[in-house]
């Protein structure tokens, strides 16, 4: 579709993502309108077609989700399936309905099977379940890409899908306990810093891997997907680095310079062993390549944070 000039509606434009994804739509000429809960309930069908109905975009970005880390994933399992299962299949039914144009859906990594190949390739996602500890997020929006399946074959609604690897820069959400892992740990050290302490205690033994995306490089690739994908399966996004969380955590500590130890509570769950996708058809459909590597991301995202710290306090 031609972006310049095009109404893009962006479901949790108000959210991390969605508001670098708005900055890159204006980068491009689109005319983004963000949406957040406060202006309507995505769960409420009624709500739902009354948005779009009063949005009347050219183009759906639905980035709109019920998130967390670990731990939100533990306490809040009903919820998180819940809330993003009706999300998603109220918005698709009502983007038909109202003949919006073109839908952009942005799924998750932790629809991946657990024990999927690493580097994961988008061939694997129907190769088995999830790994528990996020397994309801991650079925929901996996759910979501068989109901667009289902809408393009039966009504012809055009519908293109990315799957983001884990999402960190500014902006990014460092409550602890619905935060992940990076703005997680960036506060943990701040925090025992300005508190003196000599020792962090980290969930789980350091062991496992993620794949870590600067949210700018996501959002450029986000945009780039809704202009130009012709492609009915989902398209990963990510760094391809592997990288362990130990090595993320001795990294951490020392750009924010922390001084002292860091211990793991092995009681605690690891969440999946390893996560890598593939970028490869991201690169050969829409010419997208990650442009900030991990610690070019961590230094600006830690800058980011020590300001919003001070002028919070």
């Amino acid at each position: 579709m031609e972006i310049g000039g095009a109404r893009v509606l962006v479901t949790g434009g108000t959210g991390f993502l969605g508001r670098h994804v708005g900055k890159a739509l204006e980068a491009e000429g689109a005319l983004p309108q963000l949406v957040g809960r406060a202006d309507g309930d995505l769960t409420d069908p009624d709500e739902t077609k009354a948005l779009l109905k009063s949005a009347r975009p050219d183009a759906v970005v639905h980035l709109a989700a019920t998130v967390g880390g670990i731990g939100a994933n533990r306490s809040r399992p009903a919820e998180f399936l819940f809330d993003n299962l009706l999300m998603g299949a109220h918005l698709i039914d009502q983007v038909h309905r109202q003949g919006v144009p073109r839908l952009l859906l942005v799924g998750t990594a932790c629809s991946y099977p657990g024990t999927a190949p690493v580097p994961t390739t988008e061939s694997s996602l129907w190769e088995g379940y999830p790994e528990p500890t996020n397994a309801p997020y991650g079925i929901a929006k996996r759910a979501l890409f068989v109901q667009a399946d289902a809408y393009r074959s039966q009504y012809g609604t055009d519908i293109v899908s990315v799957i983001p690897t884990n999402l960190f820069g500014p902006g990014d959400n460092v409550d602890l306990a619905s935060g992940h892992v990076i703005p997680n740990l960036i506060r943990r050290f701040f925090d025992a810093i300005d508190t003196g302490s000599d020792e962090v205690v980290l969930w789980g033994d350091g062991s496992p891997t993620r794949d870590f995306l600067y949210v700018d490089d996501a959002a450029r690739g986000c945009v780039m997907a809704l202009a130009s994908c012709d492609e009915p399966t989902p398209i990963n996004l990510s760094s391809g680095v592997e990288t362990s969380i130990a090595e993320l955590a001795d990294l951490i500590s020392t750009m924010t310079g922390f001084g002292g130890s860091i211990s793991w509570d092995t009681s605690m769950p690891n969440g999946q062993e390893r996560r890598q996708l593939d970028a490869g058809r991201a690169n050969e459909l829409l010419g997208w390549t990650t442009t900030v590597p991990l610690e070019e991301g961590l230094a600006e995202t830690i800058a980011w944070y020590q300001t919003t710290r001070a002028s919070e306090r």
